[in-house]
């Protein structure tokens, strides 16, 4: 799968690390500004707070703005994903970053869970350029057969 050069990318962060990865956008909002954006519910709206960055908002990660990510990293529509983790908070909705992270495992989505990672990332030649993406072949495990009960 070939992905553009103007990449879809998905931002998250926890609520302690939505401060830094408006940061990071900031100090890197000009290498960003030709990409496409997306980010769960209350990270979009402290994003917008601070910077004038076009971007699609969807739920919150707790009531489903995770979910939706995945959804569009497995229909192909998010080329990357940046989620801020905050590894020294207990998270209600656990189960849900797993779930996301996972997906993005399975779709072969660059992931970025921190600020280091994020910066390696955007520094990548493949980052404004065409890259193509390796897409698992899924055909067997689709074909498998369900043992009956």
């Amino acid at each position: 799968m070939i992905i553009k050069a103007n990449k879809s990318i998905a931002l998250v962060a926890h609520d302690n690390k939505k401060a830094d990865l408006v940061k990071w956008l900031k100090k890197n909002e000009s290498a960003l500004l030709q990409h496409c954006f997306y980010s769960t519910g209350t990270t979009g709206k402290t994003i917008a707070k601070e910077i004038d960055l076009e971007l699609t908002p969807l739920h919150s990660g707790p009531l489903g703005g995770d979910q939706q990510i995945g959804a569009l990293i497995s229909e192909g529509k998010i080329d990357v994903l940046i989620f801020f983790l905050d590894p020294l908070e207990a998270m209600p909705h656990d189960s849900d970053v797993k779930a996301l992270m996972r997906l993005a495992a399975v779709w072969n989505i660059p992931l970025a869970c921190n600020e280091a990672t994020a910066d390696f990332l955007i520094s990548s030649p493949n980052f404004n350029n065409e890259y193509e993406r390796t897409l698992p072949d899924f055909t067997a495990y689709k074909q498998r057969k369900i043992p009956k009960k």
